[in-house]
């Protein structure tokens, strides 16, 4: 279907030019086409306000700039952040983790895979001594091989959903319940854990108030982007989350 913006087509050309930058998307032509009418709409929003720079992004920059306001956070809103999040600004922290994965693939059957998991995980919680055996008849990781040991794990060595559930833990616990994540369930433990040493506020006072200005910033600017496309005249596509693509 033609998609248009304000009245005006987007072109093949445009969609050639764009379609590389969204490779990774997991829908490209998607992405890459509401990327071109997001843009579009910004554009045609500066012309109309006189807004001009030397090239399409100058020209954005410059119409965000002029049209959004962001609050500036103070230093108690940037001191209630750091002492909500210790564990961003703790140094050294580390543990040593074994795990078992049951992979979650296309065509396995789940409700017999959450049932093998949780079968394993009843008997590991009443003999703890057979991880290591189970680990390496079970798990879909390459650590089966060696008894599920996933070795010295710091903040950011894993997916997000596995390390709050892990770094959570204390030593020598098993976590009495199955872990999903994005992989699959996981049956962890962990054997040894290093606490670290949190920074003082002062030393990273100056990247949080970066950090909340930015984000401050991205959603003044997803809420004026909202504004314009509400306002705009789009036709041949459904822009379900495009206010994500700004920031891209």
């Amino acid at each position: 279907m033609t998609v248009k913006v304000n009245g005006v087509e987007l072109t093949d050309a445009q969609m050639e030019q764009e379609l590389p930058l969204h490779a990774e998307a997991d829908h490209p032509m998607q992405s890459a086409m509401t990327a071109l009418v997001l843009r579009r709409v910004l554009l045609d929003e500066a012309a109309r306000l006189g807004i001009s720079g030397d090239n399409d992004e100058a020209t954005i920059d410059a119409l965000l700039e002029q049209e959004t306001r962001a609050p500036v956070p103070d230093e108690p809103t940037c001191r209630r952040y750091y002492e909500q999040h210790t564990d961003r600004y703790t140094v050294g922290q580390l543990l040593e983790v074994d795990h078992i994965l049951f992979q979650v693939t296309p065509l396995v059957d789940l409700v017999a895979l959450r049932a093998l998991a949780q079968d394993t995980l009843n008997l590991l919680i009443a003999e703890p001594a057979l991880f290591g055996e189970k680990a390496r008849a079970l798990s879909n990781c390459p650590s089966g091989a060696v008894g599920g040991s996933l070795g010295q794990l710091t903040r950011g060595d894993t997916v997000p959903e596995f390390e709050r559930v892990v770094f959570a833990l204390q030593e020598k616990q098993l976590l009495p319940r199955l872990l999903e994540t994005r992989y699959g369930l996981h049956i962890v433990r962990v054997n040894r854990r290093v606490e670290g040493k949190l920074q003082p506020y002062d030393t990273v006072a100056g990247g949080i108030a970066l950090a909340l200005a930015a984000t401050s910033r991205d959603t003044a600017w997803k809420q004026y982007l909202k504004l314009l496309v509400g306002r705009a005249q789009i036709e041949g596509i459904e822009l379900e989350g495009a206010d994500s693509l700004l920031m891209q």
